[in-house]
């Protein structure tokens, strides 16, 4: 019986130097970056700017629990909400409408033309879209709401278009063979395919749509950010810290629903 001796080890597969160039590319920019900028780490953490902060801070105690100013600030938590959940739903209904031909269910040239829209919607912030509805639908929740649906409409309509694009297709084709028609076969095999990941984008969306509604008031969309921007400019610290309070109370709140909607679609 012959012994076998030890194999050799195969060949190195070839180096991905495109990886290494890239990485080397990112690790400059970000030296260039610190190098660049005027960052005066020391005079961050001075005894005077430390003071600084903590009157700054002090300011914010303790916050206005007035029936009157609880109530006002109620009011424009509802309103908040409110923008978010609407414009959230909004977006949904145009995201559907453009993620079909997105998906190239009407020929390649709408799929690009689609996709092109999407991009230009998702590209312009939420703060940007709510500066121009501002001059035509004027000051309030009204130009905010329509500045979310623009945005998410934008990233919603591309991620439902990927996930119809993704979806199997033997289903649909199984019942266009059998007779069904095309909206037929889309409804009864491709949709409930896709369903529960465009719920859970949607939810997702709604999440993040809580904080940027809360932002946009700074620009006078209504809602909780126009108080906080009015009560800091006006050094009102007190106000302002009841204000971000209702901020954080809100975004947990919706965090633990959209949270255990999740968990219950995926059940």
């Amino acid at each position: 019986m012959s012994a076998v001796g030890p194999r050799a080890m195969p060949a190195a597969p070839p180096r991905a130097w495109g990886t290494a160039i890239l990485a080397l590319l990112l690790l400059a920019l970000v030296v260039a970056s610190f190098a660049s900028l005027p960052l005066k780490w020391s005079e961050f953490f001075t005894l005077q700017a430390v003071a600084s902060i903590a009157e700054f801070l002090a300011g914010f105690a303790p916050p206005d629990m007035t029936p009157a100013f609880v109530s006002k600030t109620a009011w424009a938590t509802a309103e908040t909400l409110s923008m978010s959940a609407l414009g959230t739903l909004l977006a949904v209904a145009a995201g559907l409408l453009l993620a079909l031909p997105g998906a190239g269910r009407f020929g390649r040239p709408a799929r690009a033309l689609v996709r092109a829209l999407l991009n230009v919607l998702r590209s312009i912030p939420e703060l940007v879209w709510a500066s121009i509805l501002l001059i035509a639908a004027g000051l309030g929740p009204f130009a905010g709401t329509l500045a979310l649906a623009a945005h998410t409409a934008g990233v919603l309509g591309r991620l439902f278009a990927d996930a119809l694009e993704n979806a199997a297709p033997a289903p649909e084709q199984s019942l266009r063979t059998n007779g069904a028609s095309a909206m037929a076969a889309f409804f009864y095999a491709t949709l409930p395919q896709t369903l529960p990941q465009m719920l859970s984008y949607t939810l997702y969306r709604w999440e993040n749509n809580i904080r940027a509604a809360a932002i946009l008031g700074v620009v006078g969309a209504g809602g909780l950010g126009q108080m906080l921007k009015y009560h800091l400019s006006l050094f009102q610290m007190r106000q302002a810290a009841t204000v971000i309070l209702a901020m954080l109370l809100l975004v947990a709140l919706v965090d633990a629903v959209s949270f255990a909607m999740r968990r219950a679609l995926t059940r």
